[in-house]
């Protein structure tokens, strides 16, 4: 097995005793307040397979919250994020599913406010990395660990170029890429990953081509 770092065999830094079941899920809360671009008013919490038996005593619980408050994964707040998220007025719901997952680490995170809602489903996959793998009911493959933008759109001829054409005036490097559906014709997700942190500009040049209904970011 060939390694990108060193990171990759001695793991992250990070709060909590797995990179699993702490960092990964530190990680997946983060995605998920990336995404939703605000602190929301209240999170529900689902838990599979080994989340699911080992979340408190791996200290799981605390690490999606503290990703939902935005801390990364050696922030020492992470230990205290309950407390934090009731301080801010969130109300944190954790569902223990019986369920048996595709991935034992698997975790549906739901968040939203008065204004709207988001969900999620991540899974992690050892050594603090994950896979976003469902988002508001689209299928994708999503790392997290790098700089990417998600476009909601109309699934229409011409989308992917259109998006694609802003990208390379800018000299913005396509990492990975792909598009889901729930059916055909209507709305569609393209997740594009990226080599640098999309800039705000380009955010809103994108979003104004025709057919395209939501950007979002996920900044490195």
């Amino acid at each position: 097995m060939k390694y990108k770092s060193v990171f990759d065999i001695i793991g992250p830094v990070m709060i909590g005793p797995s990179s699993s079941h702490t960092a990964g899920a530190a990680r997946i809360g983060r995605v998920a307040r990336s995404l939703f671009e605000r602190e929301p008013k209240w999170v529900d919490v689902h838990l599979y397979g080994s989340f699911a038996e080992t979340y408190k005593g791996h200290g799981t619980d605390v690490a999606i919250i503290g990703g939902i408050l935005d801390f990364d994964t050696f922030d020492e707040r992470i230990k205290t994020s309950l407390e934090l998220a009731e301080q801010r007025g969130i109300k944190v719901v954790f569902h223990v599913e019986e369920a048996i997952p595709e991935h034992p680490n698997t975790a549906k995170v739901r968040v939203g406010d008065e204004d709207g809602e988001l969900e999620l489903v991540g899974i992690s996959i050892g050594g603090g990395k994950i896979e976003i793998t469902e988002l508001n009911g689209f299928q994708l493959k999503l790392s997290g660990h790098h700089p990417a933008i998600l476009v909601v759109h109309n699934d229409r001829f011409g989308a992917i170029a259109k998006v694609s054409n802003v990208l390379a005036k800018y000299e913005i490097n396509i990492g990975h890429m792909e598009v889901s559906r729930k059916e055909k014709g209507k709305l569609a997700l393209m997740t594009i990953e990226v080599d640098q942190n999309i800039e705000e500009k380009i955010l809103k040049e994108i979003e104004a081509l025709d057919g395209m209904e939501k950007v979002t970011r996920i900044v490195e």
